[in-house]
């Protein structure tokens, strides 16, 4: 017995969208804003109204060119940056089951080939987007995605005990203040290695059981005075010569987690061996993020917020200090005179 094709999705899009393009790779004075089509919808995918999307340092690396092709997939211009978003459903694909139109929802895609969600609208397969859980906001969701599941993929890899100890290195940045977070729901005690002194405000804030500031103060001494026969696994963020130093004092026994993108990768090795990961990104992890964020021991910090006219800001604050993550806000409601994006 033939089934009947499925009707279409009703769908609130129209035909063309504002969106954040690359013609051809470079700084960030080649990001400009215009009108493009907004992308068709395949069969298991969700159209989103991207209300916030995250701003993420691995976006200028990506501007740059340096993914050029790393995928496998030759890259296309009118090109969009964007890896995390939240927003609305605007329409669903035939197959899909778990979404319909108006529902508030966050995701984490790949900008190839479809393009990425600095965008009015973006595309997503349905298994790597989830609802958005009621404790957070659009803003806090919008940027989260990508670095909460890569930093709950580390964990799950060191698979620390309650009670064990963690060093995350970078604990201040955008997967590190996330990580901090999802640790200490563990029952892991942590010693948070940040940058600056808002830094290791953040850091406390979250719970971390000791903070060290990477820049000013000695990380080895601190380790000591917090495990003294070794720190039993550690969440690198950040590389360089600092983390190469500060990742000695994790015991020849514990473990090393590093994801997948983190430079500069070390040159010399530390007693502990090195796990090398992805972050996961499907519905399960999502599920397993959200049951977190659900019990309510979870908040993404956001630092700056930009409307889509100044993505050429949001990319230049990437090269400053910031604590943290940095939100475009692309929705017209969420760059209004007086909301977040224009507060000094």
């Amino acid at each position: 017995m033939r089934t009947q094709p499925q009707p279409p999705s009703p769908t609130t899009a129209p035909a063309q969208m504002n969106a954040v393009v690359l013609d051809r790779f470079g700084d960030e004075d080649e990001l400009a804003v215009r009108r493009i089509a907004v992308p068709e919808l395949g069969a298991r995918e969700v159209l989103i109204r991207v209300s916030v999307a995250g701003v993420a340092s691995w976006d200028a690396e990506e501007r740059g060119g340096h993914y050029d092709g790393v995928f496998g997939i030759p890259s296309r211009f009118p090109y969009i940056l964007g890896w995390d978003a939240a927003g609305t459903v605007a329409a669903v694909g035939t197959e899909v089951t778990r979404f319909a139109v108006g529902d508030r929802v966050y995701a984490a895609s790949m900008p190839v080939p479809r393009g990425g969600f600095y965008a009015e609208f973006g595309v997503v397969d349905e298994e790597h987007a989830a609802h958005l859980p009621e404790p957070l906001s659009m803003e806090q969701a919008g940027v989260m995605a990508w670095d909460a599941l890569t930093a709950q993929s580390g964990l799950e890899l060191l698979d620390l005990r309650p009670g064990q100890t963690l060093m995350v290195f970078g604990a201040s940045g955008g997967m590190g203040h996330l990580a901090v977070q999802l640790a200490r729901h563990r029952g892991i005690r942590v010693l948070a290695v940040s940058s600056g002194a808002d830094g290791v405000a953040l850091s406390r804030a979250q719970g971390a059981d000791a903070v060290v500031d990477g820049r000013t103060q000695d990380v080895l001494a601190a380790a000591e005075a917090f495990a003294p026969g070794g720190i039993d696994g550690a969440l690198a963020t950040a590389g360089g010569p600092a983390a190469e130093r500060a990742l000695r004092a994790v015991s020849p026994t514990g473990r090393i987690a590093w994801p997948n993108g983190v430079h500069p990768v070390t040159s010399s090795a530390p007693a502990a061996p090195i796990l090398r990961f992805d972050g996961d990104r499907s519905r399960a992890a999502f599920d397993r993020l959200n049951a977190v964020i659900a019990a309510g021991a979870f908040t993404p910090h956001v630092a700056q917020r930009f409307p889509m006219a100044r993505v050429q800001d949001a990319h230049r604050a990437l090269r400053e200090h910031y604590i943290g993550k940095l939100a475009l806000l692309v929705a017209d409601d969420e760059a209004a005179p007086g909301s977040p994006a224009h507060r000094p």
